[in-house]
């Protein structure tokens, strides 16, 4: 009951649940740890998340955390649209500062395992979009890290001018990946 789709990052997945549905709308069940574990995704959520973002051209991230408090995590929409984007921070990995983009929508049902070791954001491409997330670490601010949305270095051509943009004054502040710590083994 569950289609696992690789990306162009090995380690990134898209989770695609299967959706039932009839004239009273539809059913679906997003995760369920024994289904999952028998695609091979073992891992234990301890956190929802939900965020509400009310006009489009929000930008959410490029967010992360550090060891011990590093977090994968499972992402959804459950209203409206998203430019979702994942980033490789991995030092040493083949990979390393490369991005994968997807849109992600509550009309096509799809969801993102984004493994530890990347960063991960999203601008919202309709008004009133609500994203869910599970994560298998609690939140810590002490170790929440970011990178800045627009780097060039990153050749990510998101969906907003940077100048239309709604950021956090947190995301108009992160550090380029060039000025980013080496976060990651």
């Amino acid at each position: 009951m569950l289609e696992v789709v690789p990306t162009a990052l090995p380690e990134l997945r898209v989770i695609k649940p299967k959706r039932f549905g009839d004239e009273r709308g539809f059913f679906s069940e997003t995760y369920n740890k024994r289904t999952f574990a028998q695609a091979g995704i073992n891992l234990e959520f301890v956190q929802d998340n939900h965020s509400r973002s009310a006009k489009t051209g929000t930008v959410r991230g490029l967010h992360f955390q550090i060891a011990p408090f590093a977090q994968e995590k499972l992402v959804r929409v459950t209203r409206g649209r998203i430019f979702d984007v994942t980033v490789d921070l991995r030092r040493g990995s083949p990979t390393f500062g490369r991005h994968v983009s997807i849109e992600l929508s509550a009309a096509n049902w799809t969801q993102l395992l984004v493994p530890i070791g990347f960063a991960h954001g999203f601008c919202t491409l309709e008004d009133e979009t609500e994203v869910i997330y599970k994560t298998t670490n609690y939140y810590s601010v002490e170790h929440d890290k970011g990178l800045t949305w627009d780097d060039p270095a990153l050749g990510i051509e998101w969906p907003v001018a940077p100048a239309d943009a709604t950021l956090s004054d947190k995301d108009r502040r992160q550090p380029t990946l060039a000025e980013c710590f080496d976060a990651f083994p």
